[in-house]
């Protein structure tokens, strides 16, 4: 059977097309569309009556379900011995997901394929799928129109974010085709408008360009009164005042593309624009930028593991600015040379190139220019397994000069995603708690405050993983107060470990506030990419706890698009693919389990650790579960409890337990690992998932 919601109801069993003249009952269709949109296409018998009969007597309104019930069915095989083949009632109304295909599964399925991948061709595939705006017979009803508003929006984000793909790449007309397809349908969509002035003025149809920036500046005065924003206006002067300077104006437009595909994780798309911009300013004798563009492409050449290409952007670069004055560019290639030598391995080297680097950066670069050659610093150390020496002198050296320039400051952020490794890694997460507290006397004794926030944080962090939580939120409200005074835009992971902190002890509400402050947080901060997969982990599991788990599919999928704006950093993230994996294989989604199976794999693979592989395995048991296969499911889950363990991580481990009880058979040894389940809750204060440990036995 195929149900078609998007553009209207058609339903096909087998080749046979159903007329909608053979739907004599409207609410025979009901039962079906409300079917094919609920989690796991099931729904209770008293949420139907609700949605179709609300207010009429539970008895009368039984008597009607069960007519257009018979009606659908009868419809659906008109055969009296393949009555459930379908749709199958009772206590739960539900349809056969082994025989069923739906498009909206399908459209977002497709969606979340394309989203991992960042690839043209998969958002092409998921675009295709959208054949229409959901159910536009039925847009006026309450059980129809919030699927409607969310799936419309994720449609036209897909085209944004198709047409960032294909801007980057030089595919400008399909661009330009897509950005005309979000504005047809939301004439005031003012980031679809932004960016085809952009790729206008880039194929050189700058008139155009300054057509749609009017069309757009009228659309949003006479629909919402307000006036483009900020940046649409300095787009708008920097196309305008290009008019006369066509190769200089297309270079910068492209490095504009350049640096936000970077910033999102499309590292090849940013490798072409950069590519592109230093082609339209050949022979122009713009030196300077063209090696400001070739640092850049180096750059993006080294996260696509192209080291032979980075180096040969970094040679030219050098040579642009051979007899230059320009002492801050400089500095900031020789940081791009100390990137390309620790990439191949050359670790001392790559050192002393640093150095070099910050040293002329303090002396004649900007503070960004410190910070980010101190983050190259950081990653260096942590190459050459010096990560906490290194950052203890950097304590040393920066003292309180952080507080005087929050981009110093900003190197201790950066410092957290290093720090996962420490907290989940074998050999290091027992001795985290030491050395936070050590960096924070440090800390303190210099003066540094943004060193005392990340300590306190860190230090708050490993005291959760062990369990002794109230000692860890005592540090991690202390970070962010720390953060607060210090930089509005730093901050997000103590909120989001206090979130965390609140899901473990069952307290939704508590962590709903928490996230809340870190996604605010995140919306500005310049290491999003670090910090958002984290947040909608947290979110996820607290809707898994709270028994929704559609709920976490669609914080999973909020997920997949932050990542598609924001980039993803994949240890940061780790948490959020064994939730994913879970919430998809209770609603019985095996495709979405399987996804996020493999991202956890992949994560375990190039980062061995218990912790790391124990979120694999705990994932490989959700999708198991998917399969049907509960002895496999429970060996993995039991597999990850004693990863989790040998991590110190009891919350976690115990957790695991509950999950291979619940795929077992309820034998003794099923009840064995739910009474150490219980134990370890009531140790520490997990009294949500205590009461489900109590209910399952």
């Amino acid at each position: 059977m195929r149900i078609r919601l998007l553009g209207g109801f058609r339903v096909s069993v087998g080749a046979r097309d159903i007329p909608d003249g053979e739907w004599r009952l409207r609410k025979a269709k009901a039962v079906l569309k409300l079917l094919a949109l609920a989690p796991g296409h099931r729904l209770q018998r008293e949420q139907v009556l609700d949605y179709l009969w609300p207010g009429l007597d539970p008895e009368a309104a039984g008597g009607q379900l069960r007519k257009v019930v018979h009606e659908a069915r009868r419809i659906l095989d008109p055969s009296l011995s393949a009555l459930d083949r379908y749709l199958i009632s009772g206590e739960q109304f539900r349809l056969r997901r082994e025989s069923t295909w739906v498009d909206v599964d399908a459209f977002e399925a497709a969606a979340l394929r394309a989203r991992r991948s960042g690839d043209p061709a998969a958002y092409a595939a998921a675009i295709g799928l959208y054949e229409g705006d959901l159910l536009p017979e039925d847009r006026y009803e309450d059980w129809a129109t919030a699927k409607e508003v969310s799936l419309r929006s994720d449609f036209l984000a897909l085209l944004v974010e198709q047409a960032r793909l294909l801007e980057a790449r030089a595919n400008f007309d399909g661009a330009v085709s897509a950005l005309r397809r979000v504005i047809a349908a939301d004439p005031v969509h003012e980031e679809a408008g932004a960016a085809l002035m952009r790729v206008l003025a880039l194929t050189g149809r700058r008139h155009e360009a300054m057509q749609e920036h009017e069309r757009l500046r009228a659309a949003l005065d006479r629909e919402l009164g307000v006036e483009p924003d900020p940046a649409t206006e300095r787009l708008f002067e920097q196309i305008r005042s290009g008019l006369s300077a066509e190769p200089e104006l297309a270079g910068e437009l492209l490095e504009q593309v350049g640096g936000l595909r970077l910033m999102s994780g499309d590292f090849q798309g940013a490798v072409t624009a950069f590519a592109g911009a230093i082609t339209r300013l050949r022979g122009s004798g713009a030196n300077a930028r063209s090696a400001r563009l070739h640092r850049k492409a180096a750059q993006a050449c080294l996260m696509t593991q192209d080291t032979a290409s980075a180096e040969r952007h970094v040679r030219a670069a050098e040579g642009l600015l051979a007899g230059t004055k320009d002492e801050a560019e400089k500095a900031r290639v020789l940081e791009a040379r100390a990137n390309w030598l620790w990439a191949v391995g050359r670790y001392d080297e790559a050192q002393s190139a640093a150095e070099a680097s910050l040293a002329a950066a303090g002396a004649h670069g900007t503070g960004e220019d410190v910070a980010a050659v101190q983050e190259t610093l950081a990653i260096i150390c942590h190459m050459r397994g010096a990560w906490r020496p290194g950052l203890q002198a950097e304590i040393e050296r920066l003292g309180d000069a952080g507080e005087q320039d929050p981009r110093l400051g900003r190197i201790f952020e950066f410092h957290c995603c290093i720090g996962e490794y420490h907290l989940y890694g074998d050999g290091l997460c027992e001795t985290v708690e030491d050395y936070a507290r050590g960096t924070l006397a440090l800390a303190i004794n210099r003066g540094a405050r943004h060193a005392q926030a990340f300590a306190w944080c860190l230090l708050g962090e490993s005291l959760l993983l062990q369990g002794r939580w109230d000692e860890a939120a005592g540090c991690l409200e202390r970070s962010t107060e720390l953060y607060a005074e210090l930089d509005t835009r730093s901050g997000v992971l103590p909120w989001q470990r206090l979130g965390e902190l609140a899901v473990m002890r069952g307290d939704s509400s508590a962590a709903a506030a928490y996230l809340r402050h870190g996604m605010a947080i995140a919306v500005v901060s310049p290491l999003a990419q670090h910090a958002w997969g984290r947040l909608y982990a947290t979110a996820a599991l607290d809707a898994l706890e709270r028994g929704t788990p559609a709920e976490a599919v669609r914080v999973v999928r909020s997920a997949a698009s932050a990542a598609a704006r924001y980039g993803e950093c994949p240890t940061c993230t780790a948490l959020l693919y064994p939730m994913a994996a879970e919430a998809f294989a209770a609603l019985g989604d095996r495709a979405g389990a399987s996804v996020f199976t493999q991202a956890a794999e992949k994560v375990a693979h190039s980062f061995q650790s218990s912790a790391w592989t124990a979120m694999a395995e705990s994932a490989r048991g959700s999708l198991a579960l998917a399969d049907a296969d509960a002895g496999g499911a429970r060996e993995r889950f039991l597999s990850a409890a004693r990863l989790y363990e040998r991590a110190h991580q009891p919350f976690w481990s115990a957790r695991s337990k509950l999950q291979a009880a619940l795929a077992g058979t309820g034998g003794p040894a099923d009840r064995h690992l739910l009474d150490e389940a219980a134990t370890v809750f009531e140790q520490l204060g997990a009294l949500r998932t205590l009461d489900a440990a109590h209910r399952t036995a």
